[in-house]
């Protein structure tokens, strides 16, 4: 008799590139949505809708930082309240992410993402014309509602494409790094075309929301609506595993948050022009889109994906050190270095979430939590940045933030590339 060896539940074929679905549907727990086949009338609209939005879930973040001194210098804000405005946005990633599934399963995803599309409008308005209050609340709406978008908007790729996940995740992945590096280039030659106004800087990014608004109207009149829940997930935050994964999702976002918030100021310390700072910045997220892409596929060619988070770790440090220390003569080559391992953070971040699930329902409660917690503990590393900089008035011992949130970011990413499972099953309600 044959006695055949068990086959191991993160085999070969549960780590092929085709299962790097980092796109997770916040309606993922309900059944009618899991079983239905999606017709698609116009599937070009609705990818052109898809970019559209994604484009938009950047600009409000990655435009503040190359104003940020003239805009301090306008309101008189101090380094811990400029630190302060740079940790709002991206703490309401996380505290509002929840609400997502919330308002997918009243209202459909298709609605909810137009209302939040005309909300990050008005947020973006309040936050260039209504003065140092009006700067605060906008980065607060602008932030709730990008926390939103982010987690609805990967579901309904998932959900209508779904067997274009991987390509739609590339996709996906080019607009964000797109609208990003766009408005971190452009937002200061905006500015100064029009009298060196901060405001109308800040407040041009109005103009993509209404247009990909526009664009998704007709998804949303033909909403998906919505479905009763049929699983559920317990016993996630008591998973260690979980909070491996949340925990490298979170300290890599940290990083890169500090890097939209605050790159342009210390470029602009160390003596270039807010013009020169922004470009450096776009330039280096536009290089993200090199690994962002490869670096999933790449960390499935072997048994686990430690080496992956190793390798790029490494190289988001390296290019940190190198744009706040090096020679001003090679900050190109270190922000094209920072950009190469950034891309792959935040890549393999997203690739962790599905590798470390047994099935869609564990991989969307697992994305909720990691989002949810993650962004939130992420909004600490720019805050930290302000405070640091408001104590020292210099750039150098923001350094030491950089080693202490890589050298845990590293430590939880150990942890979270083993080729494990969590330890929790969905189960029917």
């Amino acid at each position: 008799m044959t006695i055949q060896a068990p086959k191991s539940p993160l085999s070969e074929e549960t780590l092929l590139p085709r299962d790097i679905e980092p796109l997770i549907d916040c309606e993922a727990d309900d059944e009618q949505v899991q079983q239905s086949a999606p017709v698609l009338k116009r599937p070009w609209l609705l990818l052109l809708g898809l970019v559209l939005v994604a484009l938009n879930l950047r600009p409000a973040l990655s435009s503040m930082s190359p104003l940020l001194g003239a805009v301090s210098e306008s309101l008189g804000l101090s380094g811990s309240t400029a630190g302060l405005l740079t940790t709002l946005p991206v703490l309401c990633l996380g505290l509002f992410a929840p609400l997502a599934p919330i308002l997918a399963r009243r209202f459909g995803s298709e609605r909810v993402v137009l209302g939040i599309l005309l909300t990050l409008a008005a947020g973006l308005v309040v936050r260039s014309s209504l003065g140092t209050a009006g700067l605060f609340l906008g980065s607060i709406i602008a932030g709730a509602s990008i926390g939103i978008i982010g987690v609805l908007l990967p579901g309904i790729v998932k959900r209508d494409f779904p067997r274009q996940a991987g390509t739609m995740t590339g996709v996906y992945t080019m607009a964000l790094c797109l609208g990003a590096a766009i408005a971190a280039g452009s937002t200061v030659p905006l500015s100064h075309s029009f009298d060196n106004s901060w405001a109308i800087g800040l407040g041009f990014w109005i103009v993509p929301a209404l247009i990909a608004a526009m664009v998704w109207l007709p998804q949303a009149k033909q909403s998906h609506g919505a479905h009763h829940v049929a699983y559920r997930v317990r016993g996630l935050l008591r998973d260690p595993l979980a909070w491996q994964v949340t925990l490298y999702m979170g300290l890599q976002s940290s990083l890169a948050y500090i890097v939209f918030g605050w790159l342009p100021s210390v470029l602009i310390g160390r003596g270039l022009t807010p013009t020169q700072a922004g470009l450096l910045l776009s330039g280096s997220i536009m290089v993200q889109l090199i690994s962002a892409l490869s670096s999933p596929w790449l960390a499935t060619r072997g048994k686990d994906q430690r080496l992956g988070i190793l390798i790029v770790m490494a190289l988001t440090l390296g290019g940190l050190f190198g744009c706040l220390y090096g020679p001003l003569d090679g900050l190109w080559g270190w922000a094209i270095v920072l950009g190469l391992g950034q891309g792959g953070t935040f890549s393999l971040g997203l690739s962790l979430i599905v590798l470390r699930s047994r099935d869609s329902h564990v991989a969307a409660n697992l994305s909720s939590m990691a989002q949810g917690i993650g962004y939130t503990l992420a909004s600490l590393g720019p805050f930290a940045v302000g405070v640091v900089h408001d104590m020292t008035g210099d750039w150098d011992a923001i350094g030491w933030i950089f080693g202490v949130i890589g050298v845990a970011a590293i430590v939880a990413g150990l942890g979270a590339g083993r080729a494990r499972y969590v330890q929790v099953s969905s189960e029917k309600v």
